[in-house]
């Protein structure tokens, strides 16, 4: 079944939500500030995040805004405000759906069945069916699986994509605005984002900025990926 992140700062509701979900036969994990939220979906795979708009240390808007900067999973706001030109805006910052408090368990897995089918049936180009090999790295894109020199990677969902697009470009350069395009599927946003993301990489394939292996930056120009030189002819 579905993994859902609640982002709901009421512990009354939340709690609620945790176990109507887990009755229902969701994966549920909960979390009642917006940073928490962007550590759990930076960290976690998630298939939909119910999204509270009146969090304690950011409005959900803003949390809305920051999570879409990292991940494109499925976003349903929870909010008391029903103003028609608020959730507009809201749908067109990147949510998906939203629900108006108060709201039966069964409406809201109504809609998350809903937003899960469209994202399924909107999932982009098939991915490639073989496997990607470069140097010591073996990805799988049927799988969604990674490993280096034979012991698996714990990637997030948007840390995979990452990888595999620039390890099906073995040695070329892809701009930083490819990547946004292709990868995050954005037209413009901020190159921290990919950054963060390289620097997650890094960090999971054993080097670092200073000491490339596999991803290389040049700065002003792009990334790329090649086999180190221990695995070059």
């Amino acid at each position: 079944m579905a993994s859902v992140l609640v982002v709901e700062d009421d512990q009354f509701v939340r709690s609620a939500l945790i176990r109507q979900l887990t009755e229902a036969s969701y994966t549920v994990r909960s979390v009642g500030t917006a940073l928490e939220a962007l550590r759990e979906v930076a960290h976690f795979r998630f298939d939909v995040v119910v999204l509270d708009l009146g969090l304690p240390d950011l409005d959900g808007s803003e949390a809305l805004k920051m999570l879409r900067g990292i991940t494109d999973v499925p976003v349903i706001i929870a909010t008391a405000r029903d103003d028609e030109a608020e959730i507009v805006r809201l749908l067109h910052a990147g949510a998906d759906d939203y629900l108006v408090k108060p709201f039966s368990v069964e409406h809201l897995t109504a809609r998350m069945a809903a937003v899960l089918r469209r994202a399924r049936a909107t999932s982009g180009d098939p991915a490639p069916t073989t496997e990607i090999r470069v140097g010591g790295l073996a990805i799988d894109p049927l799988r969604r699986q990674a490993e280096l020199d034979g012991v698996p990677l714990d990637l997030t969902r948007r840390e995979f994509d990452l990888l595999a697009f620039l390890a099906g470009r073995p040695g070329v350069v892809v701009p930083r605005k490819e990547l946004l395009a292709e990868v995050w599927q954005q037209a413009y946003g901020d190159d921290q984002t990919i950054d963060v993301h390289l620097s997650w990489l890094r960090r999971k394939l054993g080097e670092t900025a200073a000491r490339p292996r596999y991803l290389h930056t040049l700065r002003g120009v792009g990334v790329k990926l090649e086999p180190p030189r221990e695995h070059q002819p």
